[in-house]
């Protein structure tokens, strides 16, 4: 599967004839996380002369993956530039994500765009679980959906990515702890979501042609590039690029969707994910040894102390079985300044939370940490408690305190998925030509 780390834009000085041409990837990520608006911008950006930076965006253009304005404009200061902007007509990539009450899928442009059905901007799709939820059905559940979308849309798909709930080894592609279905460990991810997308009827603009060894006119179709992440990791990529974490140099992500917690770590731009993909599995930190029973067994993990199932014991209410439980969480959160039980379960929830933050901004100084999911709802519950005891806790929090910023992005699991499906083409953009 692609490698999921991001890529931190410094100036870069070239002196090769060709050096136009191996800055494609990183001019097509400056455009793409909307850091280079302009062609003076990413001449600045990428380090080179006007016309090397023209060139490169022509070429992009050509590519159809940017779009150069005509007419140049003007700041008031300096000479006006044209702007750049990734084609709203290019291609997309199919994003999935899988729940643990639910599928999603949406179609991702460059630029951090999902679309769902009838090109909707901003939305996404989501499916029930099948009846039965072993690896083979759940996926291919969601990659039949994700065909549909794909089928129905005018633009050329390039690959497909899919966000899970558990960890995932890489390079294997491989799920391990898969608790949320009770999946074996060592489930081939990857290897089945790549045959469940590539057995759908894609339509005719997605996959092309190719000769086999098997008589001079038979042909078989090209298989469409799939990979499979973590979801807390791909959060983590989608809110450093295009969210709140833009510029964080270490970005500590933690959320909790619709069961359970995850985290994630972005150092110096990259994807921190460990030697084989299992790092930051901050779920499992203990924060009341007497707690609640986690799946992994032990008790009292931030992984069922606050999570959604942990905000309705704390207030003593049973959600509505019909309807997404990370919805109705959120919606207690935010009652917590109304109701006297919702706020009580907020403080207690938060307080696990603060604890487990400090635990993990002692080991990992993180400048910068990012809540997502219901945990966004808890700070926003809480923007006074929720710092105050990551401070109390935290050594390094008393004497320079972390900034705890909510999540901007939505569905930032499928954006997540998007850009790990969109690696490859931001590596060398020309692989657009081979699909």
């Amino acid at each position: 599967m692609p490698n999921t780390s991001t890529s931190r834009f410094e100036p870069v000085r070239r002196t090769a004839p060709d050096r136009g041409r191996s800055l494609l990837g990183p001019a097509l990520e400056l455009i793409h996380t909307g850091r280079a608006p302009t062609r003076s911008a990413l001449t600045a950006a990428l380090d080179v002369t006007r016309a090397t930076a023209g060139a490169i965006a022509a070429e992009l253009a050509a590519l159809g993956l940017v779009t150069v304005d005509a007419h140049p404009i003007g700041s008031g200061r300096g000479r006006p530039s044209h702007r750049l902007a990734p084609a709203p007509d290019g291609p997309v990539v199919l994003a999935a994500q899988v729940h643990a009450d639910g599928l999603s899928v949406a179609l991702g442009g460059l630029g951090g765009v999902l679309s769902g059905r009838g090109g909707t901007l901003g939305e996404a799709v989501y499916h029930p679980l099948p009846a039965s939820t072993e690896p083979e059905q759940v996926l291919t559940a969601i990659a039949a959906a994700g065909a549909e979308l794909v089928r129905a849309d005018r633009r050329r798909c390039l690959g497909a990515a899919l966000a899970l709930p558990n960890p995932v080894r890489e390079p294997e592609g491989t799920a391990l702890a898969a608790l949320t279905f009770g999946w074996p460990g060592g489930t081939p991810v990857a290897e089945l979501f790549a045959a469940a997308v590539n057995a759908q009827d894609l339509g005719p603009r997605t996959r092309h042609p190719l000769p086999t060894a098997v008589g001079n006119d038979a042909t078989r179709l090209a298989s469409l590039p799939t990979a499979v992440g973590n979801d807390a990791n791909l959060v983590a990529l989608a809110e450093h690029r295009h969210g709140a974490g833009r510029d964080a140099r270490h970005l500590l992500l933690v959320t909790s969707g619709h069961r359970g917690v995850g985290g994630a770590l972005v150092v110096d731009g990259r994807l921190h994910t460990g030697s084989a993909g299992l790092a930051l599995e901050v779920g499992h930190l203990t924060v009341d040894p007497l707690g609640r029973p986690c799946p992994c067994g032990n008790r009292g993990c931030l992984n069922t102390e606050t999570d959604p199932e942990a905000l309705f014991a704390a207030a003593g209410r049973t959600p509505n079985p019909s309807l997404p439980l990370l919805d109705q969480a959120r919606e207690l959160a935010r009652s917590a300044d109304r109701d006297p039980v919702a706020r009580a379960a907020v403080d207690r929830v938060v307080d696990r939370l603060g604890l487990g933050l400090a635990g993990l901004a002692n080991i990992l100084n993180p400048d910068r940490i990012v809540l997502s999911g219901l945990h966004q709802d808890l700070l926003e519950a809480a923007p006074e408690r929720l710092p105050e005891v990551l401070t109390r806790h935290s050594l390094w929090g008393r004497c320079d305190q972390v900034p705890v910023v909510a999540a901007q992005l939505c569905h930032a699991g499928l954006l997540g998925a998007a850009e790990l499906a969109w690696e490859p083409y931001l590596a060398n953009p020309q692989e657009v030509l081979a699909k």
